[in-house]
């Protein structure tokens, strides 16, 4: 079980390492709440969860990408569909309550149009059977080098432009040819003053970070349980095949707030532990979260940097 540790340690360190160099937003964000005096360090910045995003074909998706996380001892909890954006999703629950959940949304390729299907296929095929099934699962770098490692060759403009029309997640995927989508701060461990959504997010849009305002800047579970608000990715330049250039969407920052059980109201607050807060996970949420990486989004923050060029 030690080596399981180290491994899934191992593993989790890296995608944030990258994560961090890929997304100014993460560091903006731990740098605003260390000058606020939130934190000390982003060391303290407790991970809710971290999301990926897979494509729904027989030798990838879910089916292989959870092989890695099963095996390194998270529990495969609740399923969600999301009708509109043609996803399936689960969630995984972690081995020990100091590790982060796991979100793992697949885009349901057969249910798009065929010519969107075949764009999708023309880049998936290339990988022919499950890579998960060749890697060591023991092997921390290993699993670390798969998960940064692009599964298939470099989109051309014009397909990236065919798929943005009809499916902006799968655009996402086969530009980033690889699973990372964003991580998650919790927030209702902070210090008084910043540990709701609501006080987070004034903080926030106070330093000049958009937010994302699909569906309300704050998304509510139903329940009132889950409180959920992300940052709009930010606009990249990115290349595609044969050396073209275009601005397209990167990655985001979320941030949630679950509050306490009502059965366990009564606790004084150094007595609340994780198990005592609402669990899981809720689809009208997550589906206005997606978001975060959509031209209807991104496009305020691009007008912005341009406004500021």
């Amino acid at each position: 079980m030690e080596n399981k540790k180290a491994t899934l340690e191992y593993v989790l360190n890296g995608l944030m390492r990258r994560y961090r160099e890929r997304v100014p937003d993460v560091q903006k964000v731990s740098d605003a709440m260390i000058a606020e005096d939130i934190i000390a360090n982003a060391s303290e910045i407790e991970n809710d969860h971290i999301a990926f995003r897979t494509m729904g074909v027989p030798q990838l998706g879910i089916k292989s990408f959870e092989k890695i996380f099963l095996h390194l001892g998270y529990e495969k909890r609740d399923y969600f569909y999301f009708e509109g954006k043609k996803l399936d999703a689960y969630w995984f629950s972690p081995p020990k309550p100091e590790y982060p959940r796991i979100f793992v949304s697949e885009l349901r390729v057969n249910d798009l149009p065929q010519n969107i299907q075949d764009i999708i296929r023309s880049y998936t095929d290339e990988v022919k059977s499950d890579p998960v099934d060749r890697l060591d699962l023991n092997d921390g770098a290993a699993v670390d080098e798969f998960l940064h490692r692009p599964l298939w060759s470099m989109p051309t403009w014009e397909d990236y432009s065919a798929l943005l029309k009809e499916s902006e997640y799968a655009a996402w995927v086969i530009y980033n040819r690889y699973y990372l989508n964003h991580y998650t701060i919790s927030v209702h461990n902070l210090k008084e003053g910043y540990n709701s959504i609501q006080e987070f997010n004034d903080f926030l849009e106070k330093t000049g970070i958009k937010l994302n305002d699909a569906g309300g800047k704050i998304k509510i579970s139903p329940d009132g349980g889950l409180l959920q608000s992300s940052t709009v990715a930010e606009i990249i330049d990115a290349e595609f095949a044969g050396g073209e250039v275009h601005p397209i969407s990167g990655s985001y920052v979320e941030f949630a707030e679950r509050k306490v059980l009502p059965q366990f109201q009564h606790l004084k607050p150094a007595e609340i532990k994780r198990e005592h807060r609402r669990e899981g996970f809720e689809t009208g949420n997550a589906d206005k979260i997606f978001e975060s990486t959509f031209t209807s989004q991104t496009v305020k923050r691009k007008s912005k940097v341009e406004i500021e060029k």
